[in-house]
């Protein structure tokens, strides 16, 4: 499989393909192909149906086939930001925020995440679900704005914004830390948590969560009335 990534900040990745190569993507991903690429639906088993459901992703899956020749198949982001790719092997899984797969090569299983602590996925921002990519092979990820990316050394720390973190290697943890003061605290627009990411691992950050820009923009947003409907 060879893939290029373009479009700037609304970005596609165009994913050609021998005969034979498949592409997999959530129910709806796929943005435009060759007339040779053949699709299969499919939900891989009950529960890996209900864990797809449960960490926010369709139940089922597309699974696109070149036949007959080289074919090509696109998927395009579905908000301005990042595409990045993601080398995938047996020993080294990345943990996503949810609805961050874009689409991958067969070898990938998306299954869900939990958090171990439970003021972690109270207050971090992340949530208790997050969703988990293994097996071998690569994978796409949407990043919310651009990505800023991280190696941490064994027992490195950074802290993160509510929602900034976009992936992280499996050997990282997941934590909150105080923000210290209590002025700070209620007036510095911070709320009372970080989220801390403490290596060994690579992480990527994102610079506008979508859930941030939307808190942004609405009030700016009309006001809908009752007569708005007459």
């Amino acid at each position: 499989m060879q893939y290029e990534i373009t479009g700037g900040q609304l970005p596609v990745v165009i994913c050609s393909l021998t005969e034979g190569e498949s592409m997999i993507t959530e129910s709806g991903g796929m943005s435009w192909m060759s007339p040779n690429m053949q699709m299969e639906t499919s939900g891989g088993g009950l529960g890996k149906m209900f864990s797809r459901m449960f960490s926010g992703e369709h139940a089922f899956q597309n699974i696109y086939t070149a036949k007959g020749g080289p074919g090509t198949i696109a998927f395009t982001s579905s908000f301005p930001g990042s595409i990045r790719p993601v080398r995938i092997t047996p020993d080294h899984g990345v943990i996503i925020q949810k609805s961050s797969f874009l689409a991958s090569q067969p070898g990938i299983d998306l299954s869900i995440y939990l958090q171990k602590k439970l003021s972690t996925g109270l207050f971090s921002g992340e949530g208790f679900i997050m969703q988990k990519l293994s097996g071998n092979g690569i994978a796409f990820l949407e990043i919310d704005g651009s990505a800023i990316e991280y190696d941490l050394e064994e027992e490195e720390t950074i802290l993160v914004s509510t929602g900034h973190v976009a992936m992280m290697d499996d050997t990282c943890t997941m934590d909150i830390q105080d923000v210290k003061g209590f002025k700070n605290m209620f007036f510095g627009g911070e709320g009372f948590f970080y989220t801390s990411v403490t290596g060994p691992g690579h992480v990527i950050l994102q610079t506008i969560p979508i859930a941030k820009l939307a808190r942004e923009i609405t009030p700016f947003l009309p006001v809908q009335t009752s007569n708005d409907h007459s």
